[in-house]
């Protein structure tokens, strides 16, 4: 046990040490950020699908997954406890009409645990839910640089929950998610004389927001064995639209730039009152959101089934991350996947218990600029290694995407990304009945 939790925080650690931004995505502009939190790496590997959930394995998606049967395997007196840790490298191809770039970004996804408890299911974790990591540039009619736009941060979540069995097959869950975090961004502008030589002082504007506020999320999970091998799954999750409160803050600086490296120097900086303005607390509203989806399988050896969710992000609001040319619209996200286990607890061969995974998702994120509705798709592949005692079903767990976002349509930017996830799945049995007194 002892070893366990040491490895998970070993994980946890070396994986946020390296992670020092999130996203490398110039869609991170917009609003508070991309969303960075789309489940586990079993869940991203079946291309999103979180319907899915069983004893062994952490379903971030739909906190009714806390409740489940026990296990024959442990007599059906009680099921494992639950550790999960996460991350993930991202590549990416930057296309636009005028020319092309490439970045990356690695980063932590989630630390999550689930005890068990009877008919109840406690959950907690960590999650990164939106990051912002951008650096573009515009420029004039000359090529030079006109403005300079840098940012970074994101949301993150500290989430409690708790799942309830109300008859074998059907559970209920709530989630409780306090988020935090904040947003830097800032704009540099380029001046020039009439011979269109760079000035030697620039001007730039800076902003911070500190974000913070509750959420919630509701889920059913339902079961039915409809033969003696097939077996219905389906879950239903909705999230109530929040408010989160932002505290902002925006200065005004004349910075020199070093022509070698282009780091900024602020010679003076002044403070905007935004409370003058009405700006300097804002609530944000974080739109609704709910799923639902269903599939069919043979337990323990192969499942396919789909969702589809809705986020009504129209519904975003802040005044101080408004654009113009920028809208938000409601979104959606349709995915379809499943996964195949040869034989899961055979003691003849180990290639047998890998559990193989792919999925294909289609995604309206809801960010609409320049009249160009912003999408993305992704076709995701991956393996569940069994590690460790069989008796406890841990494993480590690797995932792989491949897809496109955006769009070169109305001067704007395709990104052409590969995914590498990664995680660790570790179960214990922290309660046994004691047989003899």
């Amino acid at each position: 046990m002892i070893k366990k939790l040491v490895l998970v925080f070993i994980a946890f650690f070396a994986i946020q040490s390296y992670a020092q931004q999130g996203t490398a995505s110039p869609y991170s502009f917009y609003g508070i950020g991309s969303l960075k939190f789309k489940g586990t790496v079993e869940n991203r590997s079946m291309g999103g699908l979180s319907i899915y959930s069983d004893s062994i394995h952490v379903n971030l998606r739909n906190p009714a997954s806390y409740a489940s049967k026990n296990l024959e395997f442990y007599n059906k007196e009680t099921r494992p406890v639950k550790f999960s840790v996460g991350g993930s490298y991202s590549s990416l191809d930057l296309e636009s009409n005028s020319g092309n770039d490439k970045a990356s970004a690695t980063t932590f996804d989630y630390i999550a645990l689930s005890v068990p408890m009877g008919k109840f299911g406690l959950g907690f974790g960590l999650m990164p839910y939106t990051s912002v990591g951008y650096q573009l540039e515009s420029v004039n009619t000359d090529g030079n640089p006109l403005n300079r736009f840098r940012g970074e941060g994101g949301v993150n979540k500290v989430y409690l929950g708790l799942g309830y069995m109300l008859m074998e097959g059907l559970s209920i869950g709530v989630d409780a998610h306090y988020n935090f975090g904040n947003i830097q961004n800032s704009t540099v502008e380029f001046l020039y004389d009439n011979q269109g030589t760079l000035a030697q002082y620039q001007s730039r504007e800076s902003n911070r927001s500190d974000l913070s506020g509750l959420s919630f999320n509701i889920g059913v999970s339902y079961k039915k064995m409809l033969t003696k091998k097939l077996e219905l799954v389906s879950g239903v999750t909705f999230s109530p639209e929040s408010n989160l409160t932002s505290k902002n803050k925006r200065t005004f600086s004349t910075i020199r730039i070093n022509s070698t490296t282009g780091q900024e120097f602020a010679l003076n900086t002044i403070e905007q009152d935004l409370a003058a303005i009405g700006l300097a607390e804002t609530d944000l509203i974080m739109p609704s959101k709910y799923s639902f989806g269903a599939g069919i399988g043979q337990p323990r050896k192969w499942f396919v089934g789909g969702e589809y969710t809705v986020l009504k992000t129209s519904k975003f609001s802040n005044a101080l991350y408004s654009s113009t040319g920028t809208n938000f619209e409601d979104g959606s996200i349709m995915s379809l996947g499943g996964f195949f286990i040869p034989n899961y607890n055979t003691l003849d061969g180990y290639f047998k218990r890998i559990v193989y995974r792919a999925g294909i998702r289609a995604e309206k994120t809801g960010l609409n600029i320049n009249n160009e509705s912003i999408e993305e798709f992704g076709i995701s592949f991956g393996l569940g290694l069994p590690i460790g005692d069989i008796r406890v079903f841990s494993n480590a767990n690797i995932g792989f995407e491949m897809g496109k976002r955006g769009t070169k349509n109305s001067n704007l930017i395709q990104e052409n990304f590969v995914n590498l996830q990664l995680s660790l799945s570790l179960n214990d049995r922290w309660f046994n009945k004691r047989k003899y007194d």
